[in-house]
């Protein structure tokens, strides 16, 4: 695992995750993927959607507008307190998370969380809690300051209405539950899952991509029986620690935290966090919303959210267990759980991206031993990525080439080399391993498929 600013690094000088905007010198906390960081948080965007939809009995998904009604936002009670408790610095006129400055500074002896905005002042004046930009101790009182970026929809001034970029993609999840229900014929437990973008206008921490005011979220809302809800909160709690091992976490590097203050209409709510190098941080939440949701929903719509029970005839409010995990945070633990700086026989080093070959940005890396062989090379490469992703190099000495392979983290490396225009045959390099073997070009598909599984 390699610190942030190594992975920065190799991110930026290796096509993963570039600076936003950065010719007109950047947009504080923007990230844009790179040709290599896109297949990467887009395969384990697709082994989420495979483990929580494609293989999950009576799971299905949506894609919700980002735009909503504001109603949906008052529904669900992010126009009223959805806020951060900020601070200025006289000093240097930078503004801060009042709870975030007390976490760092306390390094888990008190948990802000806990605390009322006079007791986080109070904490914060008693041990002379600094600002991390210019080192003073003058502050402003504490000021909650709504997350959600506002805009107006309307041709005319007068006819402008205000609406906001979504917070979080849940309500989209909630609000077409009936939809979903009577489209789909689905009966109560099932699930509605999605992937979108959400905004937050919050003060980042500049953690890389750890905390960003754009980001994509993965979640999944399983509306169940209350008496069942509890056995399925569970039930999500152990499937979200899987997944996690699936894709090649070790579960030394995971632990579940059980919230310390629970929302007024939750019953239960954990999080999975990651060993981060900045220390233990949250990477995705269970929580056991009870009835809430729809029962807002139901209250301010004035549209009966009420579910007929085929079995039973009974009605009721289904409960909902939600299961949300940010796509980009999960990339970054990824990306730190793959980096290793590993010394090699004879003293040499080199930077190897240990990705699940299921994840991998690339599969195979093509390359030709000598650029006369290109041809050949080029043959089949064509041949393969018909079935998944390959990169092609054929500049500079293959040991460069093998070592540009390692740090974007392609599981295997197939040379064309002279024997492979006498007898159609290829040498195969494992990245882990570094070892070699000899294969058959017609016997390439199959094996790197059989590689690739999970």
């Amino acid at each position: 695992m390699g610190d942030f600013n190594k992975i920065a690094n190799l991110c930026k000088s290796r096509g993963f995750i570039f600076p936003g905007s950065e010719i007109y010198d950047g947009l504080a906390n923007t990230w844009d993927y790179g040709p290599v960081g896109v297949e990467l948080k887009n395969n384990i965007k697709r082994a989420w959607w495979k483990k929580f939809v494609q293989e999950a009995p009576a799971s299905y998904g949506v894609d919700a507008d980002i735009f909503m009604n504001s109603k949906v936002w008052d529904a669900s009670g992010h126009t009223a307190s959805f806020s951060d408790p900020k601070m200025d610095c006289k000093s240097c006129k930078t503004r801060h998370r009042a709870d975030n400055l007390i976490e760092v500074h306390a390094k888990g002896s008190v948990n802000p969380d806990l605390m009322s905005n006079e007791e986080m002042e109070q904490y914060i004046a008693e041990h002379k809690v600094c600002c991390p930009k210019c080192g003073r101790c003058d502050w402003t009182n504490i000021r909650n300051f709504n997350l959600m970026f506002s805009t107006s929809r309307g041709v005319t001034e007068e006819g402008q209405n205000l609406i906001y970029l979504r917070p979080e993609t849940a309500q989209g999840e909630f609000v077409n539950f009936l939809n979903v229900q009577r489209s789909m014929r689905a009966k109560v437990p099932f699930g509605i899952a999605q992937i979108g973008k959400a905004f937050r206008n919050e003060v980042t921490p500049g953690n890389f991509t750890f905390r960003t005011i754009e980001f994509e979220q993965m979640e999944h809302q399983w509306f169940c029986k209350a008496e069942n809800s509890l056995e399925d909160y569970e039930v999500y709690k152990k499937k979200a620690w899987d997944f996690l091992l699936s894709i090649g976490f070790n579960s030394e590097n995971l632990r579940y935290h059980d919230h310390d203050k629970l929302a007024h209409y939750a019953k239960a709510a954990c999080d999975i966090q990651y060993k981060y190098p900045i220390g233990w941080q949250e990477l995705n939440g269970i929580h056991h919303r009870g009835d809430w949701d729809l029962s807002r929903h139901q209250e301010y719509s004035g549209k009966s959210m009420l579910y007929l029970d085929p079995y039973t005839n009974e009605k009721y409010i289904p409960n909902v267990v939600e299961y949300s995990i940010g796509a980009d945070r999960l990339t970054l633990a990824v990306l730190c759980e793959a980096y290793e700086e590993e010394t090699l026989e004879g003293g040499d080093t080199r930077v190897v991206m240990h990705f699940h070959p299921a994840i991998a940005p690339y599969k195979v890396a093509v390359l030709p031993l000598q650029k006369n062989l290109s041809e050949k090379a080029l043959e089949v490469y064509t041949k393969l990525s018909k079935y998944f992703m390959v990169t092609y190099d054929e500049a500079g000495s293959i040991g460069k080439r093998y070592r540009r392979q390692d740090e974007i983290g392609t599981p295997m490396c197939v040379t064309i080399d002279f024997d492979t225009l006498e007898n159609n045959t290829v040498t195969i390099r494992d990245r882990d391993t570094m070892e070699q073997i000899r294969l058959s070009v017609d016997e390439l598909v199959n094996y790197v498929n059989q590689k690739i599984a999970y």
